[in-house]
């Protein structure tokens, strides 16, 4: 008999979805029906391809409800905010769609006399998207759809948390009339996905997760000469200047720090505050983390769900212990949370002060509802700070001065930089990082350079 997946919810600890986990021989079937679909897709008219692909964005959208529901059981999103991740999926589908025929139009090179000249983008051939269960909608489509627009074929296979949201993709693009195959969700093992990537038919692959797991999806492809584009951990910083817009930061640092429990690749996990503002800064932080409604998050009223599983709020509770053992006060009173209890996933949120790079809460990825504060005396000591990690997706400047922005912005090794926002996504601009954080682009013009390769067609119009 083979092996079963079975995804435990957050929310109370049931088996809420079960499905066998694909062989090898239907693995292989399914890469092989992929290949042989993008021979054709790849050939259709790319407004045509764009017009299959808004249907299908309509056919997720008409499941906005479903989807929701089901995120939340999956993975812990309070179903106030899980909504939400439809919303912005359609937001960047809609625009890499609308950007699609200007970013995949031939490149235009100066006239030569006697010769025609260009560089067309040609799809790649099979995309395999490895997505998250923390975001798994708008990860997915981060590749997914300008994958597909470019003329790829798409096989998805989703974390062993959020099986559902890869049947949903499928699904919805039968209902759109994608043709069979061009868009394909598979349940994998690990052994599985390495299995899948090293099949001969793979082209490229974009993998979100940890910094391991992309260590993995590097050894599996190591025989092959494709690109990986891969968006791994993060530990994101923001500095908070004197001049920052105080209660606007304040209700931003927060959010970022504590939206979906912590749990989002470009989440604040670490809070650098000038000392002229660092009280008042500190004191609004606390009271508005306070205000907090931890508890099931199948009820509107909440505002705070579980982590995951138990594994990551045990990990995240050794964090917290360690941190307070080596000198960092913790802020927050959890007995203000009683839906916070020993043995579950539910977590208070916390505020630690008092804190150094020397603890690991400071410098390795928690993923969970807990920040790190550190009063500093300059820009230069922030900027320093903000750089001392082996990661780099995002960081945030709190100012109200562009200039000083931009110039701390030039300094700062990380893929965005923010200014007064946080934990967004702008499909128009390149979703990269640097360091252990990964390789490669999504979204914007630049992703569709990530999912095409070049042709150059060098034309001698008459003879000699």
């Amino acid at each position: 008999m083979g092996k079963t997946l079975k995804v435990l919810s957050p929310v109370d600890g049931r088996v809420y979805v079960e499905r066998p986990l694909a062989t090898g021989e239907e693995i292989d079937k399914i890469m092989e029906t992929s290949a042989s679909i993008q021979r054709y897709w790849k050939r259709l008219p790319l407004e045509h391809r764009v017009s299959l692909l808004h249907r299908f964005v309509d056919a997720m959208v008409a499941r906005r409800t479903q989807l929701a529901e089901e995120l939340t059981w999956q993975m812990g999103r309070p179903i106030a905010h899980s909504p939400g991740e439809v919303d912005g999926f359609e937001e960047r589908a809609r625009h890499m769609l609308d950007i699609a025929e200007p970013s995949l139009a031939d490149i235009q090179v100066p006239e030569k006399p006697g010769f025609v000249r260009y560089i067309q983008r040609e799809a790649l051939g099979v995309v395999l998207v490895v997505a998250p269960w923390n975001y798994p909608m708008l990860t997915a489509v981060n590749a997914v759809v300008p994958a597909l627009a470019a003329g790829n074929t798409v096989v998805l296979k989703h974390s062993a948390q959020t099986p559902l949201v890869a049947e949903r993709f499928e699904e919805a693009g039968r209902d759109a009339g994608l043709p069979p195959g061009v868009l394909q969700h598979i349940h994998m093992s690990h052994e599985g996905v390495a299995r899948a990537i090293a099949h001969p038919v793979t082209a490229h692959v974009a993998f979100t997760g940890s910094v391991e797991g992309g260590r993995d999806v590097h050894r599996a492809a190591a025989d092959k000469f494709i690109a990986c584009g891969l968006e791994l951990g993060g530990k994101d910083p923001a500095y908070v200047r004197p001049d920052a817009p105080m209660k606007h930061t304040i209700e931003m640092l927060v959010d970022g720090a504590f939206f979906n429990a912590g749990q989002s690749c470009c989440g604040i996990e670490r809070i650098y505050v000038h000392k002229d503002v660092y009280d008042t800064f500190l004191d609004g932080f606390v009271a508005l983390t306070n205000a907090y409604k931890l508890g099931d998050p199948t009820d509107p009223d909440t505002t705070l769900g579980p982590v995951v599983r138990l594994s990551a709020a045990e990990f995240i509770r050794g964090q917290v212990q360690e941190a307070v053992s080596q000198g960092a006060r913790a802020l927050i009173d959890p007995s203000r949370f009683p839906e916070a209890r020993p043995g579950t996933p539910y977590l208070a949120p916390q505020v630690l002060v008092d804190v150094d790079h020397s603890m690991r809460v400071m410098t390795e990825e928690t993923f969970g509802p807990v920040v790190g504060i550190m009063k500093v005396e300059s820009d230069e000591q922030a900027i320093e700070l903000m750089n001392d990690s082996p990661y780099g997706l995002t960081a945030v400047v709190a100012t109200m001065d562009m200039e000083e922005a931009q110039a701390i912005g030039l300094r700062i090794e990380t893929g965005t930089i923010f200014m007064n926002r946080c934990d967004y996504l702008d499909p128009a601009l390149a979703w990269v990082g640097v360091k252990d954080t990964g390789r490669g682009c999504t979204l914007s013009r630049v992703g569709y350079e990530h999912l095409t390769r070049p042709k150059s067609f060098h034309l001698r119009v008459s003879p000699l």
